[in-house]
């Protein structure tokens, strides 16, 4: 008998437990009786110790919440101006650097030995420049004197004190130094485009050295480091990945029948990693995403730490406001799964089964069981 009773003793106490439960329910015991929000339970005399508050009917906004990712606002990938094998990479991936800073020096000896002969051709260009202005002078001096002994000639020759044969001289002279000096200042002119070729060269050459020092274009985070010391550097290669540290955006996709609520300046609050910030709308695509049904917004936010590109964000369209009764979450009793509040009317208090919805700050949402208006009893002791 004992053995029997043993092995069904989990039985009986769950039928127990069921029994007292359809009692609880019922009305039997005296902590009161819970039904639907049109079956309260019987009242009792208020306590005078309680304190009464009441539920509030407000309008409360609503929130479309669309998905979206940090993003930093530049994000660059810095590459090498000339081609070089890199020397020293100052930074690793996560570092912050500021503007100006060394992230790569490549190495320099090829681009300095084009600097010195770029410059020793400038130099040769200009010597070339000298003798050609030399040569002018000389031309022009011929050219006057072969000038000068034309005209004498031609007096002469008047005077019937020159011959016919003597004047064809002179003028042949006189058209050699004419080409001479024509000569000459062509070769002035080809001297100073040497001159001019030289000094482009030169500033080229001294541009390319600049470029062995890589410097940060602005203050921001290493997020990749891709070269190491000995690689090859060259243009069309990235060496690192740089993303601004402070200046980031919250990237979301809002659905194409709210976009007209969305207006550039606005403000609007996202949630990121638990916290909620302010931001402000900086930029609405023009066009819409066909498979998402959606637009692409961008929101700036402020410069708060703990954000860094990538982190999952939420943010909160507003939409229309609603209908919504607040009471303070001190107000509302749990019992296992069961949510009750108490209602004093007529100085009798009736205890209601209610559905509560979000917390709004030390105040919570009831969803049903209340509309409003109610006097509710925060209880210091039990009435």
């Amino acid at each position: 008998m004992a053995s029997t009773l043993k092995r069904f003793a989990p039985a009986l106490a769950g039928i127990t437990v069921l029994i007292a439960l359809i009692l609880y329910l019922g009305g039997f015991f005296r902590t009161g009786l819970i039904g639907p929000e049109d079956a309260p339970l019987p009242s009792r005399a208020a306590s005078s110790e309680g304190q009464r508050v009441q539920a509030r009917l407000e309008q409360r906004p609503l929130f479309h919440e669309a998905v979206g990712t940090v993003q930093a606002r530049s994000a660059l990938r810095i590459e090498a101006q000339v081609v070089a094998r890199a020397n020293r990479i100052a930074v690793r991936t996560g570092d912050f650097v500021r503007v100006g800073q060394v992230l790569v020096e490549l190495d320099d000896r090829e681009l300095r030995a084009r600097h010195a002969q770029a410059r020793e051709a400038l130099n040769a260009a200009v010597q070339q420049q000298v003798r050609a202005r030399r040569a002018i002078d000389a031309a022009d001096a011929l050219f006057v004197r072969s000038q000068a002994q034309h005209e004498r000639i031609r007096a002469f020759l008047a005077a019937e004190a020159a011959t016919a044969q003597e004047m064809e001289q002179v003028e042949a002279e006189l058209r050699q130094a004419e080409a001479g000096r024509a000569q000459a200042r062509a070769s002035l002119a080809q001297a100073e485009a040497g001159v001019e070729g030289a000094k482009r060269a030169l500033e080229q050459a001294e541009v390319q050295l600049d470029h062995v020092r890589i410097l940060s274009p602005l203050d921001g985070q290493i997020v990749e480091r891709l070269v190491e010391p000995g690689d090859l550097a060259a243009p069309g290669k990235p060496l690192l990945s740089l993303q601004s540290a402070s200046d980031l955006r919250l990237e979301a996709l809002v659905p194409e029948a709210l976009i007209e609520r969305m207006t550039p300046g606005m403000d609007l609050v996202v949630e990121i990693g638990g916290r909620e910030l302010r931001g402000v709308l900086e930029e609405r695509v023009p066009a819409a995403d066909s498979r998402a049904r959606s637009f692409l917004v961008k929101v700036g936010l402020p410069g708060a730490g703990g954000l860094y590109p990538g982190m999952f964000g939420r943010l909160r369209v507003p939409l229309d406001a609603r209908p919504a009764v607040l009471v303070p979450l001190a107000s509302v009793r749990r019992v296992g799964q069961l949510e009750l509040v108490r209602v004093v009317e007529d100085e009798q208090v009736k205890t209601l089964l209610v559905t509560t919805g979000s917390r709004v700050g030390e105040d919570v949402e009831v969803l049903s069981g209340l509309k409003g208006g109610e006097i509710l009893l925060i209880e210091g002791e039990q009435p």
